[in-house]
């Protein structure tokens, strides 16, 4: 089988628009309203796209008794034990459905998302890069096409839906789809997982992997073998007895054939897989991933595996969206466990410790390749609310504590609740239109706290500190073994100031700062939706956002008190403060050599000169036309140049430095 090429290439100038999204292209298939009473209307009563469900719960009664605001974090200056592995800026990523990748990133290769963009950009400038995995439930039977019609990228099969509970319609792709992602790489930082088809082994379907080795380079990170294995038998896509070694004769086959086809010439393909992507399923108990370890898995392919990684949610909301027969959630009763360390986030990582011991004694790193609040697409005014956003940052700094090496926290489509981000339907458009949610501010916050050193340590100071609640977690941050930045949170909501928590923060042997800097990831209340800010900047709220941050940042600087040597930080019920003990703090204009984050105006320019061109009218209506069904919904329960890889097009981007007001034009060819 020869690498699939895609058809003639235009010769394009302007591909980067501000593109409307299709109604219809989502991953839950027919999934109907999610029950839940708030404070406004029930979730059940909202029938529009759950993307943007305007439900609101009511925050928690604030605690009693009161809880302990004022908190002594001891650091000390060196030497400090269990510190855990060393951390990468990137560490929390997205997981994109592989059947949305064409809402999300662009119609095509030559017309990309511009708001995805410029979101993807300011992460990559305090990061140093993003990491983004496509898959899920729709990589298993995706087939790879020489063409589909319109120009599209991908299209669904609905009449080829196979049995199981995800519902998953089987999808038709083109090469275009992974030169998309290629374009997008040369444009910014971004280094990708990519899916490989699962459902049938006899034969594999090779093709994703020279296609995606040949266009994505060094950017492609790893090849995903398999999503959720665990839980194929239940899906119907195995039939029993299936176990861990019948999951691992499978890898054995694929690598067989990868070899035998000439697909992989350099071998470097069979060294990228990450597996076994386990779903912790319980019912399954061999497959749990303490058992599974000792099936000898990361010893046999030790050669072909980059990444050890499992899958989690922390509850299943899919009794609400299959009628299942699961217990069906009410969103109102189950907020408080969503704003509490230890239930939600000690607990959740909780049974993955022994599983990160092993990948580091196998020189593995360990990965959570999917993850958000509950499977099945979440959960109105729990997922897509400022608590959502706290939640998703104190869960990200567990799992690094708990020497995990990255995260992915899943996108799913408009009938979803948890998106970090999502493009409008088609029916709407505009200057700005995108609806950018929780999960995204967290993953700012998450890459100023790691930065961009790769000598970062996390560890979790909460246990240590004597009557602390649940509600004001706080983590130290190291690096090269000495603290820079500490973690503070505050989940409580109370408007009327009294459970305000104090961080009286103090590093031995005189290292306490005579001042530290902050910034604060903030909103009035854990049930808002939207307008969140962080160093007040913010992405508004539904159908308001570009992808630029908005307003002007703000550092605050608090002095420390000498003579106690302490600096006493306070964070409102609700907030999260990150505190710099030392170190320059991004985007303070203090020389740190952080780069201004360049990011992209959803303005079209074109080149007439030695260029095919296209007019106007006809590029005006070309977008948003993907052909996609409605009432659909979500499944889930080192640098080459990316030039070489970008297809035949000019681009003309109009960049914006944010802070510095310059305009600049960047061609690519």
């Amino acid at each position: 089988m020869g690498l699939p090429r895609p058809g003639a290439l235009r010769s394009l100038t302007a591909i980067l628009l501000l593109l409307p999204s299709t109604l219809g292209e989502v991953t839950i298939y027919h999934a109907p309203g999610q029950a839940g009473p708030t404070n406004s209307a029930a979730a059940s009563d909202y029938t529009s796209l759950q993307a943007f469900n305007p439900t609101t719960l009511t925050p928690p009664a604030v605690p009693t008794p009161a809880i302990l605001t004022n908190i002594p974090v001891k650091l000390q200056k060196a030497g400090t034990p269990n510190l855990g592995v060393k951390q990468d800026g990137a560490f929390l990523g997205f997981s994109i459905e592989m059947s949305v990748s064409n809402q999300v990133f662009g119609k095509n290769s030559t017309f990309l998302q511009v708001p995805f963009l410029n979101l993807m950009a300011s992460l990559a400038a305090r990061a140093g890069s993003v990491r983004i995995r496509v898959g899920g439930n729709s990589q298993e039977r995706a087939k790879l096409v020489d063409t589909i019609p319109d120009g599209r990228v991908l299209q669904k099969d609905l009449d080829g839906i196979a049995p199981g509970s995800t519902a998953t319609p089987p999808i038709d792709y083109t090469a275009d789809l992974v030169y998309m992602l290629g374009n997008i790489s040369a444009l910014v930082d971004v280094n990708w997982i990519i899916g490989l088809p699962w459902f049938v082994t006899k034969p594999f379907d090779l093709r994703i992997v020279p296609l995606a080795e040949t266009v994505l380079g060094d950017h492609l990170l790893a090849l995903q073998a398999a999503n959720e294995p665990d839980m194929y038998v239940l899906h119907q896509h195995r039939v029993e007895p299936f176990t861990p070694y019948d999951y691992g004769g499978e890898v054995s086959d694929f690598l067989a054939q990868l070899a035998a086809s000439g697909m992989d010439p350099s071998g470097s393909a069979s060294k990228k897989l990450v597996a076994p992507n386990l779903g912790s399923f319980e019912q399954k108990p061999e497959f749990l991933p303490d058992n599974f370890w000792k099936t000898g898995f990361a010893d046999t392919f030790n050669e072909n595996l980059r990444y050890l990684s499992v899958e989690k949610y922390p509850v299943s909301n899919c009794g609400a969206v299959f009628h299942n027969g699961e217990k069906i959630l009410i969103p109102q009763e189950v907020l408080p466990e969503f704003l509490n360390h230890t239930t939600h986030v000690q607990n959740l990582v909780a049974p993955f410790i022994n599983s990160a011991m092993y990948a580091q004694s196998k020189n593995k790193p360990f990965l959570m390749m999917e993850t958000s609040q509950a499977s099945c697409g979440g959960l109105a005014g729990v997922s897509d609310t400022f608590g959502a956003a706290l939640w998703t940052l104190d869960y990200a700094l567990q799992m690094a504590h708990a020497n995990f090496s990255g995260a992915f926290f899943h996108t799913g489509g408009v009938h979803v609740f948890y998106n970090p981000f999502t493009a409008p339907p088609t029916a709407e458009s505009g200057f700005r239109g995108w609806s950018v949610g929780p999960m995204y501010y967290a993953a700012l916050a998450m890459a100023e706290a790691i930065g961009k050193s790769g000598a970062t340590q996390v560890l979790d100071l909460t246990g240590s500190i004597a009557g602390v609640s649940a509600l004001t977690p706080v983590y130290g941050i190291y690096e090269n073994g000495a603290p820079v930045r500490v973690a503070a949170f505050n989940y409580a909501d109370d408007p009327t100031g009294a459970t305000d928590a104090t961080f009286a923060i103090s590093v031995s042997e005189g290292g306490t700062p005579a001042s530290v800097r902050i910034k604060r990831l903030s909103a009035q209340s854990v049930s808002q939706k939207g307008r969140y800010t962080w160093a007040n900047q913010t992405l508004g709220g539904f159908f308001e956002s570009d992808g630029r941050l908005m307003d002007g940042e703000v550092v605050e600087t608090i002095q420390c008190d000498s003579a106690r040597s302490v600096c006493e930080v306070k964070v409102p019920a609700p907030g999260f403060a990150l505190v710099y003990l030392a170190g320059d703090v991004f985007g303070a204009g203090n020389g740190d050599g952080a780069d201004p984050t360049v990011t992209f105006a959803t303005t079209l320019r074109t080149k007439t000169h030695n260029t095919a061109t296209v007019d106007a009218e006809v590029l005006a209506t070309s977008n948003g036309h993907n052909g996609a069904i409605d009432g659909i919904g979500s499944t889930s329960r080192g640098k080459q140049s990316g030039a070489r890889t970008l297809r035949e097009t000019s681009i003309m981007l109009v960049a914006t430095l944010v802070g510095v007001g310059l305009g600049a034009g960047m061609w690519l060819r």
